[in-house]
């Protein structure tokens, strides 16, 4: 019989502390519960939504006393957002075991460093260049027309960013985002926008789930399908990106890659150094979740398959939750509310149909959308 002290201790060694205590950090809980794994949240907004499903501590990130207190007794520590302050992280990270390292939130925090070492890594990108506010033409001379204008932090959702057809569009935008620092980027004129999300273990075993073909409308993602017969996952260049960047970083937990596809060329958008929208499907469309599977890998448990289990889409619910029974009645819809108050343009959860055909997936997508569109 083990001793209450043993039984603690095991206890501990499945307590995860999350940094943020948004619908990412509610999915991480939850996926933990199977598996006896028990998250705790640190977010400075009290009702943040993940508190409603596991403990939340309510502390500013500069709080340093907070912050020592939520790292006691974890086997390690994560994050469900990039925007985690540097310094907050490599304070817990002198403390307790954090996944992903402090490195990677520090370069893709930043819009630029982010291009660089992707370009450094063998990855290609976008024509950008950073922005000097005394000489915003250089870049421009860079970049050409028409291009991107983004901050080089703290952009989400289509916020910090703006498309410019000409110079002068350009150079407002410019005086609309001082004075952050800002990037300009080419625009691309792509066939499709894309993501590879793939999870790195302790051993450095990789796993990398089917391709994922995304729809955005004013920058946020509305609409994710998932076709394990997609070309790009039998050609291997999303995979072998991510693998890179995975294997440079030395990487413990799951990351995203979004990438323009322009014929047969990927380039390389933006990384997102922790679980991702796009991969909600995999919570009913795969073997094993990516919030599983970022909780096993940061742990040192073996990962999960990310197998397909057939055809799935996710679609976002934004801004206001529609009527609940119409969407439960549609064969294989599974709807997920993150217990946020509606709001325009906020995430208040989403639905994920899978199904064992692509044709009955896109003839179910149909009742699905004219319901969300009604509304």
């Amino acid at each position: 019989m083990r001793t209450p002290e043993a039984i603690e201790t095991l206890g501990a060694a499945m307590r995860v502390g999350v940094l943020g205590g948004g619908q990412l950090g509610r999915m991480l809980a939850l996926a933990g519960y199977p598996l006896g794994i028990r998250t705790a949240l640190y977010d400075p907004t009290p009702d943040a939504c993940a508190g409603q499903v596991a403990p939340l501590i309510s502390a500013p990130y500069d709080d340093l006393d907070a912050l020592a207190r939520f790292a006691e007794n974890k086997a390690c520590l994560t994050y469900e957002f990039e925007n985690v302050p540097l310094a907050a992280a490599q304070f817990l990270a002198e403390r307790v075991s954090l996944h992903p390292a402090p490195r990677a939130l520090e370069i893709f925090q930043d819009r630029l460093q982010e291009k660089q070492f992707l370009r450094s890594v063998g990855v290609p990108t976008p024509t950008f260049a950073p922005i000097d506010p005394a000489a915003p033409e250089a870049a421009l001379h860079i970049t050409g027309l028409p291009c991107v204008v983004k901050t080089r932090r703290l952009g989400y959702d289509g916020k910090g960013q703006g498309v410019a057809h000409t110079a002068q569009e350009f150079h407002a935008l410019v005086q609309r985002f001082q004075p952050h620092p800002l990037i300009a980027e080419a625009f691309v004129p792509f066939d499709r926008e894309v993501s590879a999300i793939g999870v790195r273990a302790h051993d450095g075993q990789i796993a990398v789930y089917p391709i994922v073909e995304n729809h955005h409308d004013g920058g946020v993602l509305r609409l994710s399908v998932v076709n394990p017969d997609d070309a790009l996952n039998e050609q291997g260049q999303a995979r072998a990106y991510l693998t890179r960047l995975l294997e440079t970083l030395d990487y413990v937990g799951v990351m995203a890659l979004e990438m323009f596809q322009v014929g047969n060329q990927l380039l390389a958008n933006e990384v997102a150094p922790r679980v991702h929208n796009s991969g909600h499907w995999t919570i009913e469309g795969a073997e094993t979740s990516q919030f599983e599977n970022h909780l096993r890998a940061i742990l040192g448990l073996p990962l999960g398959s990310v197998a397909p289990r057939g055809y799935s889409a996710m679609v976002n619910l934004i801004g206001a939750i529609p009527p609940i029974e119409p969407i439960l009645q549609i064969p294989n819809a599974h709807l997920h509310l993150y217990g946020k108050s509606p709001r325009p343009g906020r995430k208040v959860g989403h639905i994920t149909l899978r199904t064992d055909t692509r044709e009955a997936l896109e003839q179910q997508l149909i009742p699905l959308m004219e319901i969300l569109s009604a509304r």
